[in-house]
């Protein structure tokens, strides 16, 4: 079962077959294709619809949770956010934004709640996340949430035919818990 997850201007929820049509349209973006992995370009008619309905399963057999990220105000769907946990307590945190958000902090705000449901609902150790070398935006979110740069793994994937570069970060459940102390005192200070 995936949560709900609320922030000051986002909301962290399963995706629904309703969201199809705004999945494709967000995940048809050739740069969104540039900038992950694993969704394609062109993205494929009726692709988002199979994507959605493997969630609940995804969940269920690897623990993988993905969410549509929503804005609050009005239930605008803007991109999503994915953790998927090993059985190590260690966990990989993915995402993508749509191209007409970025640039606002979603990422980084969606990122946050996401890590505090890992760390504090799934009791992990460390989370950690991959994103090509080329773009620093998404090695930016890491650094933003608290993620210290690993290294970079070289050549380590083919997308498009290229081999592709991968920087590395993560956060560990002690740095989160200290992160979270520095909060509340700046808090409490103002």
């Amino acid at each position: 079962m995936i949560p709900t997850l609320i922030s000051d201007r986002l909301v962290l929820r399963p995706f629904s077959l309703e969201d199809s049509p705004t999945v494709e349209e967000l995940a048809s973006s050739p740069l969104i294709a540039d900038t992950t992995l694993n969704i394609p370009h062109p993205y494929p008619k009726g692709g988002a619809e199979a994507w959605i309905q493997s969630h609940d399963e995804l969940a269920a057999a690897k623990n993988s949770f993905t969410f549509a990220i929503e804005k609050k105000e009005t239930s605008e769907l803007i991109g999503s956010m994915a953790i998927g946990i090993g059985n190590d307590n260690r966990a990989e945190l993915a995402y993508w934004i749509g191209v007409p958000y970025w640039g606002h902090g979603y990422a980084t705000e969606a990122s946050k709640l996401l890590i505090r449901f890992g760390f504090e609902q799934k009791g992990l150790n460390k989370i950690w996340a991959a994103a090509f070398t080329r773009n620093p935006a998404s090695t930016k979110v890491m650094e933003k949430v608290g993620m210290t740069y690993e290294g970079t793994f070289r050549q380590h994937v083919i997308k498009n035919g290229k081999y592709e570069d991968l920087s590395y970060c993560s956060i560990l459940k002690e740095e989160y818990t200290e992160l979270l102390k520095k909060e509340i005192s700046s808090t409490s200070q103002s």
